[in-house]
């Protein structure tokens, strides 16, 4: 029994090593910024340009086979927060997206790489877009290396089917956020 402690936790510090060098980051939005004017949703009652902004990464797990980005908002006024942005099944060769890669037509992702319906109905990047007078919201942008090519869901599935399927497949993430308010 005691070996067996021993190497559950010589096998999680060994995932939680190659795990902790992955990072994302964004030429467009530093870490704890105000997203502008750019990454605002056009609809809803805001008024905004709705471009993904450029995302990097690197130091993926060595097992890494495919990757995942969310964007959510857990300020949203709904219980279960808001689902801005879920892409999947992006080649482990891939090391970021350039600016507007999340428009609708996904012409800007590496092939095979698959955009999820969001909270707003459709597929691709939903900027932000909190009811006027709340704080600001939260923006989290997370980057998953999985340990799958592709995720096995339906086209149509919902932002919370691709999360189940993402954290089934975790190898490690990234996160950062940005903040947006409207007064």
């Amino acid at each position: 029994m005691r070996s067996a402690i021993v190497i559950a936790l010589l096998l999680g510090s060994a995932l939680g090593a190659q795990a902790a060098g992955l990072k994302l980051s964004s030429p467009t939005i530093k870490p704890g910024s105000t997203l502008t004017d750019a990454q605002v949703f056009n609809g809803f009652g805001c008024e905004g340009k709705n471009i993904s902004p450029a995302l990097a990464w690197s130091g993926a797990p060595k097992d890494t086979k495919s990757f995942a980005i969310t964007l959510y908002d857990p300020d949203a006024p709904t219980g279960s927060g808001w689902w801005h942005w879920v892409v999947y099944n992006i080649p482990a060769a891939a090391t970021g997206l350039p600016e507007g890669a999340g428009a609708a037509d996904g012409k800007g992702l590496p092939a095979g790489a698959v955009q999820g319906r969001t909270d707003f109905g459709a597929a691709g990047f939903g900027g932000a877009c909190p009811p006027k007078g709340d704080r600001a919201h939260r923006y989290v942008f997370t980057l998953y290396a999985l340990k799958v090519d592709k995720l096995d869901v339906p086209a149509d599935a919902t932002a919370a089917l691709v999360g189940f399927m993402i954290h089934a497949n975790m190898l490690g993430k990234a996160s950062f956020e940005a903040r947006f308010g409207r007064k």
